[in-house]
């Protein structure tokens, strides 16, 4: 085996021996860590986790904030070989505790806000051996004193590293060898242990980060999807580094004021996020050129599409243009995307370079442009498949192909068109209808922020689309009952007459998933209830 397999010789260690050790990797509100002193912590880290007991392929969970000691803890995981799990923060501690026994953890790295409402799990996970727990700011814990536990052993980050060495060197790998996993977040059920590879990451960062992102050395990125995403994670943390870039790091949610107030601070060069907070942010009072950075010269989005809308009235008030795109878990990252010199809203783009995709029907087989079907693509950073999920791998990864259970349609210039969930597409007077497509009708009137359609009977037993608002300022002031018909009414000279919700209600927010996807199983359990 080379220890060139390993990730962290191409993404840590390549810096140091290109003289990069100097340059900030990545900075958070309260530290700095250089290319240099993440290469210390990462040896430090996985020399620790090899004394500790932990052996080669067993799995450590990281429920960690969105500061410097993340990115130390995953490369140092790494590079001993051991396999990190990002977990992500924003989950019911039921979820947490069923990621932590289904991942067997060993060890656990846990920012010390996030702490407290573990306790009553930690007996119930029998592998758990031992807590790391860190500060976010750094400091010593003060939890690590105040609680009594004594199973599994509790460690502060500095007694955790004393036990490290600074130069361990990368554990020998190939490139095949399983990497890392990542806690899909379906809309349903618990989440699946996605497996990547160690060639994974370098797949994603040669093609989507350098071919379509173009991030170059000089850039500095703040991400506001949070790192223990797929999407997250290339943006913020394989990105740069592939690069020698500059990341910042956001430990709180990344509300409209929260991250206004980050882009004004450290004048981000590339900026990403996801379509729900593009719409907040254009709500927000204080938006305006740059979003606040003199410096951004690009911004990225997936999680669901981008409404065509939000992306027009971005470019107009920000002056950057969005790049939407779709990617999945079990892809690591985006597959077709816009690119900065062929933006067109309203599509999601063409192929990444090195990704391909066809369309096919419920007999999978392949259907021409403009026909309906579900996507499938193929690329070098498909994920090993399901941690104890055979049945869900099969229907998944299809040979070289991985089912993303997504509609769409290819038109005949290349530019693929989203039209929804598989599951939540309807059928209306026999034509079928895509909820997306209904819902960026409804998001450009000025009167609307957010909207979710999903399928309902009426009093024949008839499908038919009914939408769920949340409402601008401007649309608060409106009668409600004189805007539903006005909204049905836009959308019937906008996109068609059958494709108009039959019914809208107002509400004050939309229940998503904490990746923030809508969850229409929700809206239609409300419609029948």
């Amino acid at each position: 085996m080379n220890p060139q397999g390993n990730a962290v010789c191409f993404f840590v260690d390549r810096h140091l021996e290109l003289g990069r050790e100097n340059r900030v990797a990545f900075v958070d509100f309260w530290r700095q860590h250089s290319y240099g002193e993440l290469a210390k912590e990462t040896s430090l880290v996985g020399s620790a986790l090899r004394r500790s007991g932990v052996g080669r392929e067993r799995r450590v969970g990281l429920l960690l904030l969105d500061t410097v000691d993340f990115p130390s803890i995953f490369w140092g995981a790494m590079r001993a070989g051991i396999v990190p799990v990002p977990i992500n923060t924003w989950l019911p501690v039921e979820q947490i505790g069923y990621i932590l026994a289904d991942a067997r953890a060993e060890a656990l790295f846990v920012s010390e806000p996030l702490l407290t409402p573990l306790l009553p799990l930690l007996p119930e996970l029998t592998e758990l051996r031992f807590i790391v727990v860190l500060a976010p700011d750094g400091s010593p814990p003060r939890s690590v004193e105040e609680n009594k536990i004594t199973t599994p052993r509790v460690l502060s980050w500095q007694e955790f590293l004393d036990g490290g060495s600074p130069d361990f060197a990368p554990v020998r790998v190939v490139e095949d060898e399983v990497a890392f996993w990542l806690y899909s977040s379906g809309s349903t059920g618990m989440p699946k242990g996605v497996k990547h590879v160690h060639g994974n990451l370098r797949a994603t960062a040669e093609t989507y980060g350098l071919q379509v992102l173009g991030i170059t050395a000089e850039d500095v990125v703040f991400s506001a999807a949070k790192l223990f995403f797929a999407y997250g994670l290339g943006n913020a943390m394989t990105f740069p580094m592939a690069v020698g870039a500059q990341t910042v790091l956001l430990s709180e949610r990344p509300s409209p004021h929260a991250v206004l107030d980050c882009m004004r601070r450290f004048q981000p060069s590339i900026f990403s996020g996801v379509p729900t907070l593009y719409a907040a942010l254009l709500a927000h009072p204080e938006i305006g050129p740059g979003a606040g950075s003199a410096r951004l010269r690009r911004c990225n989005s997936a999680g669901e599409a981008l409404p065509e809308a939000v992306g027009r009235r971005w470019r107009e008030i920000v002056g950057v243009d969005i790049l939407d795109g779709i990617g999945s878990t079990e892809m690591l990252h985006i597959f077709i995307s816009n690119r900065p010199d062929d933006v067109r809203y309203g599509t999601t783009g063409k192929l990444v370079p090195g990704y391909r995709a066809k369309i096919v029907d419920e007999f999978g087989n392949e259907v021409p442009d403009g026909t309906e079907g579900e996507l499938l693509v193929q690329g070098p950073s498909a994920a090993e498949g399901y941690w104890l999920q055979l049945s869900k791998t099969r229907q998944t990864f299809r040979g070289e192909w991985v089912a993303t259970g997504d509609t769409f349609v290819r038109d005949a210039e290349g530019y693929y068109h989203y039209r929804g969930r598989s599951d939540d597409m309807m059928k209306v007077s026999g034509i079928w209808v895509s909820p997306f497509e209904v819902e960026a009708a409804l998001v450009s009137h000025p009167a609307v922020l957010e909207a979710a359609v999903v399928g309902m009977a009426d009093e024949e037993g008839l499908i038919k689309p009914k939408a769920f608002v949340v409402l601008t300022e401007a649309g608060r002031e409106q009668d409600p009952r004189e805007l539903a018909d006005a909204l049905k009414d836009y959308v019937k000279e906008r996109i068609g007459v059958w494709k108009y919700p039959r019914w809208i209600e107002i509400v004050e927010s939309l229940p998503k998933t904490a990746t923030g996807k809508i969850q229409r199983f929700k809206l239609r359990e409300m419609s029948r209830a």
